[in-house]
């Protein structure tokens, strides 16, 4: 009965996912890589309607909607996943949005985050190794203990430069984010940054950041210090 009833809410939901389509909103997200056209905002007030429901996010999941893998990622309980099963999501997430959110939403709330980290840091997909990434600058800046700082340093001079465009800009948050946190690292991080001279001429808008790491890091340092 339960399986039935999920079954039909799975198929109300997706229903009502694509009664929320809006084609100029696929049009600014397909520009980012992102084919779906829900507004976000939409799409979190129905996650927050939902609530949590593990069992309907795994089957929302299932369906490799976009959106709804999205909502998935809303309503999901972070810590109930098992660290092969977010293995085999971050594999089959190919959208920047799903990825970003299956990180920061998920992975780093569960407690397989470590060992997905080392396992992801040097995949030989770049995908999957910018996801290692991402959790490595969540650990620099809040858990730094035990990381080798100056060998990420070593790496991100040697390979941020070819890396492509995803894995570049993971490994370029991490250069400016040991920059920013470890003030006997920083002269290194800016010097690195200022060689390699990635995201130099990264568009930015007024007010704010630059993510060219050099730029970035004297700011956020600047911020620190003000009183």
């Amino acid at each position: 009965m339960a399986e039935t009833l999920t079954g039909t809410m799975v198929a109300e939901v997706m229903a009502e996912l694509a009664a929320l389509e809006d084609p100029r909103a696929r049009e600014v997200n397909e520009k980012h890589g992102d084919d779906h056209g829900v507004n976000l905002g939409k799409l979190r007030a129905l996650a927050k309607r939902l609530k949590t429901q593990q069992e309907l996010a795994r089957r929302l999941w299932e369906t490799d909607d976009t959106a709804a893998r999205l909502l998935a990622i809303l309503i999901c309980r972070p810590r109930a996943f098992e660290g092969e099963e977010l293995d085999v999501m971050l594999r089959e997430a190919r959208t920047p949005k799903v990825l970003d959110w299956l990180v920061n939403y998920v992975v780093k709330k569960n407690p397989h985050a470590e060992e997905l980290r080392l396992a992801w840091f040097a995949d030989p997909d770049p995908v999957v190794a910018s996801a290692g990434w991402a959790l490595t600058t969540e650990r620099v800046a809040k858990k730094p203990e035990g990381l080798d700082l100056a060998g990420l340093l070593d790496i991100i001079e040697t390979d941020m430069k070819d890396a492509p465009d995803r894995l570049q800009w993971a490994m370029n948050h991490c250069l400016a984010q040991i920059g920013i946190e470890h003030g006997e690292q920083r002269a290194r991080a800016i010097g690195i940054g200022e060689r390699l001279e990635v995201l130099k001429d990264y568009p930015t808008p007024p007010g704010c950041t630059s993510p060219f790491a050099p730029a970035w890091i004297n700011e956020m340092v600047r911020r620190q210090s003000d009183p």
